[in-house]
């Protein structure tokens, strides 16, 4: 079987997320993959949204290019994605609003219960086609509601669903719909997105504070550390903006409390001046940066990867820095916590690059391994009792004490300074301080993370991606290969800095490379020429707010075709 794709869309406020949601995990407990793609207006009601669930009994990894089943909570969504359908697409509606026309499967949920209850209708209906069974919907109702809502409510959904799954029983052989096929269930999966996984890291590398201001799509970063904040030892404090909670971190993080930021593209221009101070201090960072399109507020609820220059430039002065963007759920997790080794390890601040779409994206992956933490560094004391916090070493990292810990007196200051942390106008003092700041570079090399490589050995195609880019590309190259085309992909999932030595080769030797991006100006592919030389002269780019997907990739390739 291909994967197919569900679709729950209606207005904002009708409940699509909690039957979206409803959905995907019921999907994954009985062994199905998926990947679910987010589309939503800035608006708290009305405007159109949409939630879309790849599903398939084989591992995925890309979004969905068309719809096999929509569920429509409104009139509007059929006419929205039309063009998106399968040919062999179903439509499930409201009676009310019911065209006709094949696959159309009109549904008349009043009789199942009016307003509130019209998404647990919608999700009944819906599994029941797929072949998900009553008791087991029942099941999954109680898990999510059951501490939510009093024992009345629960039982008022329940009816509802029973009823739906009634009528859907009575005609099942009459629709004609197609069910999923059944899949074993083997090994304990947990459904996670992006910016969960991100949180998830976070606590695994121990982290002890969290500041942010709200924005999208960052914000359920922060709220993911509140919700396990509690049991974890978490403090989380919502600024009154972002200057503050980048500085409230910095802050944290001088006490010795492993300390991150989470904000999009706008709160980090306001960050920009902390992040000099955390480099200047020698302060270690995390700070998680979800892009959406800009400039200004741009589309706020939408994706793209336009930031990565913004984040590589961001701060005045120059410092060495780490920049991470995860291509799974699986790489949230895990690069989350190695930005606190890193940050840690360089006294430094470090970047985690993801965006909208992977922010939002569930996907049921295998439980996280949490393995020990790499604890700070230490080094013997300055002889003669004082404590020189920023002492010029080999390396560039000097040994960090907090204040109230020791006798030793800290001291940290923005301006330039003396080893001892005093500020200081001497010149070649100054020329020795930005060389021991630069020469944490050589240890965020031995830490960074080489790109992957997928598909076939000195390829006729080779493409360049990074971040949640990553699916779609491999998914093409999947489909290239199997026309019988030499293709191969190499994601970064570390975008700065970059290592020739891991994958210059590969570049050299493929008869054709095409940049992969989600931005307008191949800001990756300018950065490679930058620091390698080497030009990337074909480009795929989107950036209209949508992810790239297999096919938007394939189409592109085919018109390069055409056009060479």
């Amino acid at each position: 079987m291909k994967a197919i794709t569900l679709c729950v869309c209606g207005e904002a406020g009708q409940g699509l997320v909690t039957i979206g949601q409803l959905l995907s995990k019921s999907l994954v407990r009985q062994g199905y993959h998926i990947v679910v793609t987010q589309s939503y207006q800035s608006r708290i009601r009305g405007g159109h949204n949409a939630f879309y669930i790849r599903v398939s009994p084989e591992r995925i990894v890309a979004p969905p290019d068309e719809i096999d089943v929509l569920i429509t909570l409104d009139a509007e969504g059929i006419t929205l994605h039309r063009d998106e359908m399968a040919p062999s697409g179903w439509i499930l509606c409201d009676v009310r609003y019911a065209r006709e026309g094949k696959r159309i499967l009109s549904v008349p949920y009043a009789e199942f219960g009016e307003g509130e209850f019209l998404n647990m209708a919608a999700y009944a209906v819906t599994g029941c086609l797929l072949g998900l069974e009553n008791g087991f919907m029942e099941s999954m109702i109680r898990d999510t509601f059951g501490k939510k809502m009093d024992a009345a409510a629960v039982e008022k959904n329940l009816a509802v669903v029973g009823k739906a799954v009634k009528w859907v029983a009575e005609r099942a052989q009459d629709i004609g719909f197609e069910s999923l096929p059944k899949v074993s269930v083997s090994g304990r999966r947990i459904m996670v997105n992006g910016n969960e996984a991100i949180a998830l890291g976070a606590m695994a590398a121990g982290v002890r504070c969290g500041f942010f201001y709200p924005m999208t799509p960052a914000t359920s970063i922060m709220l993911t550390l509140i919700k396990h904040a509690k049991k974890m030892e978490v403090v989380v404090e919502q600024a009154e903006d972002e200057i503050a909670a980048v500085n409230m971190a910095i802050g944290a993080s001088f006490c010795g409390a492993r300390s991150m930021v989470a904000t999009s593209g706008g709160g980090f221009a306001l960050m920009t001046e902390g992040i000099s101070l955390a480099a200047m201090t020698e302060t270690p960072l995390v700070v998680a940066v979800a892009q959406r399109p800009g400039p200004a507020t741009g589309l706020p609820t939408r994706t793209e990867q336009g930031d990565l220059e913004f984040i590589l430039h961001g701060g005045h002065g120059e410092f060495p820095r780490a920049i991470f963007a995860p291509g799974s759920i699986e790489e949230c997790f895990e690069l989350t916590a190695r930005a606190f080794e890193v940050a840690e390890a360089s006294q430094g601040p470090v970047f985690v690059l993801t965006d909208q779409f992977l922010a939002d994206s569930y996907r049921a992956v295998s439980p996280f391994e949490v393995r020990k933490r790499m604890e700070e560094s230490t080094r013997p004391e300055n002889g003669n009792g004082i404590y020189k916090r920023y002492a010029l070493t080999p390396d560039g990292i000097s040994e960090r004490r907090f204040p109230g810990e020791s006798e030793a007196l800290v001291v940290a200051d923005s301006d330039e300074h003396t080893e001892e942390g005093h500020i200081t106008e001497e010149l070649t003092l100054r020329v020795r301080m930005v060389q021991k700041r630069m020469k944490k570079l050589a240890r965020i090399l031995e830490m960074s993370v080489p790109p992957t490589f997928f598909g076939d050995d000195e390829p006729e195609t080779l493409f360049i991606c990074w971040g949640s880019s990553w699916g779609a590309v491999q998914e093409a190259v999947e489909a290239l290969r199997h026309e019988g085309h030499r293709a191969a992909m190499i994601h970064f999932s570390q975008v700065w800095p970059l290592r020739s030595d891991d994958f210059m080769d590969k570049l050299e030797t493929a008869k054709r490379v095409i940049g992969v991006e989600g931005n307008a100006t191949s800001q990756f592919a300018r950065l490679i020429r930058r620091e390698t030389g080497f030009e990337i002269s074909d480009h795929i780019t989107r950036y209209d707010g949508l992810p790239l997907t297999p096919r938007y990739i394939l189409g592109a390739v085919a018109r390069m075709e055409q056009e060479f």
